[in-house]
């Protein structure tokens, strides 16, 4: 499982040089089993005033260059608005540009946050069209590449990257009020939500993943769980501790 890179005096460091030689900084995010690859910048904000720049589902070289050539044209002055098509990125192809909700920062933009010291930012995400240049949003996008790029302008009950109707296991005592305190995703790509570590089998029910949010949003929290991982906490306010499924699991 990918893990949040650490916001230490070193980083701080790189991030500087980076904005005092380029004008900003960027950031990627290999792919796992489960997520895609994303990148973003640090630092637009700061040297241009301009919102940072984030893209997933590419390889990490591509989505580095797309950013590096946002900043050219920030750069240049150019203003990436919201809602128009802009040629300048792919080949072919135009992208088009969301905000971002804030209430995804902490998903997505972990160094960011230290580096604005939890400052409010503007951001903005790039988004990509398939073959047929149609966007994740419209009628007739490419299925295949649906969860490739999670909308940040949207969906912020909802950040699994999932089908909202996706079979889903839980118990009864959850569906009764019980803490969700252990998550699995198991490597068939099945989430099981538990108040016990070992329930009853006769108290299993099958419900859709989105049943689970609306009973506990929290849970939103480990959208990012691998196959192959699990979660506990021991309260509502406490963060998940996430740790890959022993062998014999």
């Amino acid at each position: 499982m990918r893990k949040k890179q650490p916001y230490n005096e070193a980083t701080q460091s790189i991030i500087n040089a980076d904005l005092e030689n380029n004008g900003c900084h960027i950031v990627v995010v290999e792919a796992d089993d489960y997520l895609p690859a994303f990148a973003y910048t640090i630092g637009l904000f700061q040297t241009y005033g301009h919102p940072e720049v984030i893209c997933f589902g590419l390889a990490p070289e591509v989505l580095k260059t797309l950013l590096q050539d946002a900043k050219k044209l920030i750069k240049q002055g150019k203003k990436l608005i919201p809602g128009y098509l802009f040629p300048e990125f792919l080949k072919g192809y135009k992208a088009q540009f969301l905000r971002v909700n804030p209430e995804y920062y902490a998903n997505y933009f972990n160094l960011a946050q230290h580096f604005y010291n939890s400052r409010s930012f503007p951001a903005l995400q790039l988004v990509w069209p398939d073959k047929q240049q149609k966007f994740p949003w419209e009628a007739g996008f490419n299925a295949d590449l649906k969860f490739n790029q999670p909308l940040l302008d949207r969906n912020t009950d909802f950040k699994f990257l999932e089908e909202r109707d996706v079979r889903t296991f839980t118990t009864k005592q959850v569906l009764e009020g019980q803490l969700i305190s252990y998550v699995y995703h198991n490597e068939q790509g099945d989430w099981q939500f538990m108040s016990d570590s070992k329930p009853n089998a006769k108290d299993a029910r099958i419900v859709c993943l989105e049943d689970i949010t609306r009973l506990d949003p929290s849970v939103n929290d480990i959208y990012f769980l691998p196959f192959g991982w699990y979660a506990w906490r021991n309260s509502r306010e406490e963060k998940w501790v996430t740790e890959k499924l022993p062998e014999e699991a």
